[in-house]
This record gives C-alpha cells, structure tokens and sequence, in this order.
C-alpha cells in the first residue's frame, strides 16, 4: 500500500520532512528527529538553510547540520506518516521536458520550456489518496513521476551558473491530468491539471543539491509495480538549472515554489491502482488511485 514509505533509491544527503500533523522533521537515511532539535525553528528556515554552501554562508544563515550531531534519536521512516514536506508557493510543471516522451507522443519539440501553473488545492500528501473525476467528466486521466525542484530564497534574473544558490533541494512529484479534457482543446491544460489531489509531492525534500549531483538521475513513472516510463535527467530538453533561470526572469521566484521539470512518461490509472514515482538518489513517492465519490 502507499502508506507504507519505500526506501529504494535513496542515497543519503539531508531530508527535510513533516508529519501528516505538520511536525517539521530533519533526516537522513537512518530517520527522523524533530527540525527544533538543529536550533531551526520551522521548514521555511530550513529550506534557507539548505541553500549555498554546507556550512553557512556569510550572511550568517545556519547551515543543516549532520544528524551524528544531535542529541535526539532517530526515528524510522517506516515509524512515520509524512505530509507534504514544506509550504508550497508557485507551482510551476513542464510539459515535454523530455526528448523520448516528446517523440512518443508524436509532439513537436517546444523552442522554449512550456510552463503551465497548478493550484495549490491540487496538491495531496505522500499516499495520496488521488481521486478520479466523475468519468463523465473525464474518463481517461494518467499519471506521470517528476523531479521537483524547491526553491530556497527569494530570487529574481539568476544565472544557471546560480543554481545552488537557490534551490534548496529536490523531491518526487506525481503529476495527473485528465487526458481527455486535454484533448478536446489544448487550451484546457490548466484545467486538467487542475483537479483536487492532481498533484503529490513528498515524501521529502533531500538537500542540498547541485547540477552535477542530478547529473544522469533516473526518473521513473510505476504503476502497480510495472515500469511504465523511465528516462534520466540529461535527456531533458531543457535542463533543471535552464527551467530556474528562465522562470526568475519571468517572475520573482520565493522560498517555496516548485517547478516540476516534467516527465519521462505516463501511464493510464484507474480506481484500485498505485502509482510510484521513484527518482534515483533522491527517494520514492506513492499515491493510491481512488474513484469520484
């Protein structure tokens, strides 16, 4: 079941996280202890924190601490149900981000990354449940494993060379869209993305990250334990540092917004399903398909 919190894939580094009550928590691949044990008050200092170099920078942040370093003891990811791990902002997704997903569908390539935004009511916890329009509505809806990157500080017009600078980490994203709203107008796309609990992120936010540390990670779509799309993030069109700088041009970019850089593929989910997203080093996200009440 989704509610359990599978562990493969997952190198190591830093895990920002919160429980389903909305407990912060920092990790790593041995547990959880509570953020106020590092001295940090909440996620959004956190994320903060987990910005530019390990050990701090000048401005005095904090820096997230090793978790040899503290004197409360960990708690298993399996022990704990976790939340969406941080307080989301802007939701940017990328449609075809990936060359091979482009070709699949007969798409033309896109000059430029092709943005769209999703509410903050898409957006449903690790486990999910994801709930299925009314198939009147929409009869045919797939889901899609995304990298997601999480912005840390308030920025505007960085450089790619800026990256680490300002994104705190990254996180497994699940992304749906009623496919046949899409297809009856492609102008409808914010609209079919755009449904209650569309959007899963978590389990956690792993930190710090750089563009060499997501170099040739794997992102993989799984439903019900098949692989159903795979591909890595160098065969991306458009880069993840490439989607930050051109996104802070467009707007001020703040702690807590995510852009999703899109997928390597989708598969068709029905009631009684699980979807998986797992992206290599990173960690893996569950979600179980439920029908429209």
């Amino acid at each position: 079941m989704a509610g359990d919190t599978p562990q493969a894939g997952d190198t190591g580094g830093i895990r920002l996280a919160r429980t389903v009550e909305g407990r912060p928590l920092l990790g790593d691949e041995d547990g959880f202890v509570p953020l106020a044990s590092a001295g940090i008050d909440g996620v959004d200092d956190a994320l903060d924190a987990a910005v530019g170099e390990v050990d701090g920078d000048a401005s005095g942040r904090p820096a997230l601490p090793s978790l040899d370093d503290l004197p409360a003891s960990r708690t298993p990811a399996e022990g704990l149900s976790f939340g969406v791990p941080f307080d989301p902002g802007k939701l940017w997704g990328i449609g075809l981000n990936y060359a091979d997903h482009a070709e699949d569908l007969d798409a033309v390539r896109p000059a430029e990354p092709a943005s769209f935004m999703q509410p903050a009511t898409a957006l449903t916890a690790p486990g999910g449940p994801i709930r299925l329009p009314p198939t009147e509505e929409a009869s045919r809806v797939t889901a899609e494993a995304e990298l997601g990157l999480v912005i840390g500080r308030t920025c505007k017009d960085i450089g790619e060379g800026e990256f680490g600078d300002v994104v705190a980490g990254v996180v497994p994203v699940i992304d749906v869209t009623a496919e046949d709203v899409l297809q009856r107008n492609p102008r409808f796309l914010t609209r079919a993305k755009s449904y209650d609990t569309f959007l899963v992120v978590g389990p956690w936010v792993s930190a710090p990250v750089s563009v060499d540390r997501l170099a040739g990670t794997t992102v993989r779509t799984v439903i019900n334990g098949e692989t159903v799309a795979e591909n890595t993030v160098d065969r991306m069109l458009f880069p993840p540092e490439e989607l930050v700088s051109v996104h802070s041009r467009v707007m001020t970019l703040e702690r807590g917004d995510l852009i999703s850089t899109g997928t390597p593929g989708a598969g068709v989910i029905e009631a009684g399903d699980t979807v998986r997203a797992e992206v290599d080093g990173v960690g893996v996200l569950e979600a179980d398909v439920i029908g429209s009440e």
